[in-house]
């Protein structure tokens, strides 16, 4: 009877453990970078066609950063650092467990391109880029990166998980991207 006890108990806190852990990585408080068995997967792409300039469209990705966040947005982005072209950002993100944050340097290149590369979050590598270019008076944009995770299979599993989350994330903000850029498009045509 001690025995069962005894691995009743030993299952239930390794079960602990385990969500404990899976928490953490999910919330970007812990980051498994050992250097060893990493896999690198691409992001994307992901292109989408917005009824606006690429320069309006630019400026109301960087507004955000370059200029003072709005307070509608402080709960999903703070910038602890500006300087010239490049921002340090926590961004924090609902998932199913809870809110994910990672930490990133966003850096930009009027009006074509914003880059950003992880410093902190659920995975040890990840680098992506905004790519804005002229399409008949409107933006052809482009999204692209790539996710890298260390531990071989686990973390080939685990990637997956982000890729997921991080596309879906992505996808959210260019709709809202989109969205106002149309809107500002619209709006500055009809005071032309």
């Amino acid at each position: 009877m001690k025995r069962i006890f005894a691995a009743a108990v030993a299952g239930s806190a390794t079960a602990f453990a385990l969500r404990l852990v899976y928490r953490l990585l999910a919330r970007g408080a812990l980051t498994i970078d050992i250097g060893v068995g990493r896999r690198l997967r691409p992001l994307g792409p992901l292109t989408w066609t917005i009824s606006a300039p690429p320069e309006l469209v630019f400026d109301v990705i960087a507004a955000h950063y370059l200029d003072r966040t709005p307070r509608a947005l402080t709960d999903k982005l703070e910038v602890w650092e500006r300087g010239g072209n490049m921002v340090l950002a926590a961004h924090f993100t609902q998932v199913k467990c809870g809110t994910t944050t990672t930490v990133e340097t966003v850096r930009f290149e009027r009006p074509e391109r914003i880059d950003f590369r992880l410093v902190r979050g659920p995975v040890p590598h990840l680098v992506e880029s905004f790519l804005l270019a002229p399409m008949d008076g409107a933006t052809a944009f482009r999204w692209h990166g790539e996710l890298g995770t260390d531990g071989w299979l686990l973390g080939k599993w685990w990637g997956g998980v982000v890729a997921r989350a991080w596309t879906h994330a992505v996808e959210d903000s260019l709709r809202q991207i989109a969205a106002e850029a149309e809107r500002r498009a619209r709006s500055h045509a009809a005071r032309a």
